[in-house]
């Protein structure tokens, strides 16, 4: 009995205090699998949160989006930019076409040459300018001519868009006056940018037809218009 009472307890140092045993040293990698497979999962869960976290505020700081002008209603075409009719909202650049405008300053009082919809954002093309015009006639020094068709039905008829070419209807200028009139054509190909709007019977005013046009074109168009009848053809 006294030999059992001095005996040292397995685990137990000299002074009787516990020690760690070699069981208890690899204790944790002699778990069931299940334990280490639960924790392993709970670890990959943890880490797959963090990684979600991370790309949520990454992209929130790299994709918060610059401001953009967009049509703060539908906008035809014709219609002088107040502005009421924009609001400035901010866009992911993905979003943004490249010739988008950036500030109100850039387009209030300029004219809308074709139909905005709401929330649309507005790009240089969608407005009277140089712009438009070399888009429209296909070169650099392409000039937007306004001109009042001798006959005013042709306005209802012709779109944005449509190619014309343009003539000037005159009276004949020789001493036979039963000749018919005769025509000119001034420009082929004119592309129509623009037909303004029908206005009330009370203040009915001849419709204006906006023509993109090669410089030289355009200019004798232009002069044209104020001495002779103008008409177009369709294309």
């Amino acid at each position: 009995m006294a030999h059992d009472l001095f005996r040292r307890r397995p685990g137990s140092d000299r002074d009787g205090t516990l020690a760690p045993t070699l069981g208890g040293r690899l204790g944790p990698f002699l778990r069931p699998g299940w334990a280490r497979t639960d924790a392993a999962r709970r670890a990959a869960a943890a880490l797959l949160v963090l990684v979600a976290v991370v790309m949520v505020v990454r992209d929130g700081r790299e994709d918060s989006g610059d401001p953009v002008v967009v049509a703060a209603h539908d906008l035809t075409p014709g219609r002088v930019l107040t502005p009421d009719d924009l609001r400035t909202v901010d866009r992911r650049g993905a979003e943004v076409p490249g010739s988008a405008v950036r500030g109100l300053d850039a387009v209030v009082g300029r004219t809308v040459a074709s139909p905005v919809r709401g929330g649309e954002i507005l790009t240089d093309v969608r407005l009277l300018g140089p712009r438009l015009a070399e888009a429209a006639a296909g070169t650099a020094d392409a000039r937007v001519v306004p001109v009042r068709l001798s006959d005013a039905g042709l306005a209802d008829l012709i779109r944005e868009g449509d190619r014309v070419d343009v003539l000037t209807v005159g009276a004949a200028r020789d001493t036979d006056a039963s000749r018919p009139p005769t025509a000119t054509v001034l420009a082929s190909g004119a592309t129509v940018v623009l037909v303004t709007p029908e206005q009330p019977s009370a203040a009915r005013r001849d419709r204006v037809v906006m023509l993109a046009l090669a410089a030289p074109d355009a200019s004798a168009v232009a002069a044209a218009s104020l001495t002779d009848a103008i008409t177009v053809t369709l294309h």
